[in-house]
């Protein structure tokens, strides 16, 4: 059984950890009903992300995007439990069944167990944000650490678990951070940011997603996430995020990054502004924590299933 990864050409240290948290959780899986598929860690319940053929044992995913699968043929699809709440009412499911994401269990890990508090205060954003922002100058202005999601993803989990405070644009980096008892804050510097998602996972833990808005820090960015960049509005172009090399407007292809000069550099810093304070005010804002027994009993509860999974299949 091969676990499925959403494999995103920029990199996501969220859908990443698919190629190694199964192994974990459900040694020998490989090895054992190849005509199965895990889908385990995302918002991968999709008919455009999953393939259409074979059959499908779905662990803690969660839907948000695109249009939900017809999972009523038992057949081809054995869910065992979704992401949250709103998945599983979504998909028809019992409430109950919208347990946890399941990458709260990277703490499980003994490789992540006992890890030494490096009292950073760190920002991650979404990748999309990473890829045309202007994020780690700000950063550096506003006294975060600037920890980019499409980094390798154990490295940016350590990252996440030893940091003192965690300000999340990046939903797993908010998920990751709950996990380990780091406080986190939501933030959110544009409306493509899927609330539906965000909703779900922290309805599981009993938490409320209100993201402090914080605005998009260049013009490629605002082109990428169709956002407004000093009053002036962009549609969104997702070839711009996804190739951030090249962004098109209209017929004219412009480079997203033209060479940059002492001069340049401190023209973009100042119009990113806005931006940067609005970073520096979330970042002095109460941060969430889901309370430790929600958290546990979520846990305890994917864990059953898991072991359920384990005298099924294994």
């Amino acid at each position: 059984m091969k676990p499925f990864h959403w494999e995103s050409t920029h990199g996501n240290f969220g859908d990443d950890l698919n190629l190694w948290l199964w192994d974990f959780l459900l040694p020998g899986l490989r090895h054992t009903h190849e005509d199965t598929l895990l889908v385990g860690v995302g918002t991968v319940l999709n008919t455009e992300i999953l393939p259409h053929e074979g059959r499908k044992l779905v662990i803690g995913s969660g839907f948000g995007y695109g249009t939900l699968p017809d999972i009523s043929d038992r057949s081809q699809w054995d869910v065992r439990c979704v992401r949250g709440p709103l998945t599983a009412q979504k998909a028809g499911l019992p409430t109950e069944m919208g347990i946890v994401d399941p990458a709260v269990l990277v703490t499980e890990m003994p490789e992540f167990q006992n890890l030494s508090k490096t009292g950073r205060r760190t920002f991650i954003p979404h990748w999309e944000s990473a890829a045309v922002g202007l994020w780690p100058e700000i950063c550096k202005t506003v006294g975060l650490s600037y920890l980019d999601p499409r980094g390798e993803a154990k490295a940016v989990i350590r990252e996440l678990a030893t940091s003192e405070l965690v300000v999340a644009e990046s939903m797993h980096g908010a998920i990751l951070a709950d996990a380990f008892r780091v406080p986190w804050i939501a933030v959110s510097s544009s409306r493509s940011i899927n609330s539906f998602k965000w909703n779900d996972w922290a309805r599981s833990l009993g938490v409320t997603y209100a993201p402090k808005h914080i605005p998009v820090s260049t013009r490629a960015e605002a082109i990428a996430k169709g956002a407004k960049f000093w009053g002036v509005g962009f549609e969104r172009n997702k070839q711009a995020a996804e190739n951030p090399e090249k962004q098109r407007q209209g017929e004219t292809v412009l480079l997203a990054d033209p060479e940059q000069t002492p001069l340049r550099s401190m023209a973009k810093q100042a119009l990113a502004m806005p931006s940067t304070l609005a970073l520096w005010q979330a970042s002095k804002a109460k941060p969430q924590l889901s309370k430790d027994g929600a958290l546990a009993a979520s846990k305890e509860r994917l864990l059953e299933v898991i072991a359920g999974v384990r005298r099924d299949y294994l």
